[in-house]
C-alpha cells in the first residue's frame, strides 16, 4: 500500500510541475512572436513608410498574433 501511495505522490508531483511550466512556456512563446511581429512592423515602416502596403500588412500580422495569443491565454484560464 505504501508503494502505491508513493507512486501516486510522485505522479501527482510530476503532473503539477508540468502543468505549471506549459502555460509559462506558452506565454513566453507568445511574447517572442509579438516582439518579432512588432520588429517586423518597425522595419517595414522604416523602409517603406507608415502607410505603405508593407506596413499595413505587418500591422495586420501583429494584430493577428496578439489576438491569437489572447485566445491562447484565455483558453489556458478556462481549463484551470
Amino acid at each position: 500500500m505504501k508503494i502505491k501511495a508513493g507512486i501516486t505522490a510522485a505522479l501527482l508531483s510530476a503532473f503539477l510541475m508540468l502543468g505549471s511550466t506549459v502555460p509559462a512556456q506558452a506565454r513566453m512563446n507568445c511574447e517572442k512572436r509579438i516582439q518579432k511581429a512588432e520588429n517586423n512592423l518597425r522595419k517595414a515602416v522604416a523602409k517603406h513608410g507608415e502607410h505603405s502596403r508593407q506596413a499595413e500588412s505587418r500591422r495586420h500580422q501583429l494584430e493577428e498574433t496578439r489576438e491569437k495569443c489572447g485566445r491562447d491565454h484565455d483558453h489556458d484560464h478556462d481549463h484551470r
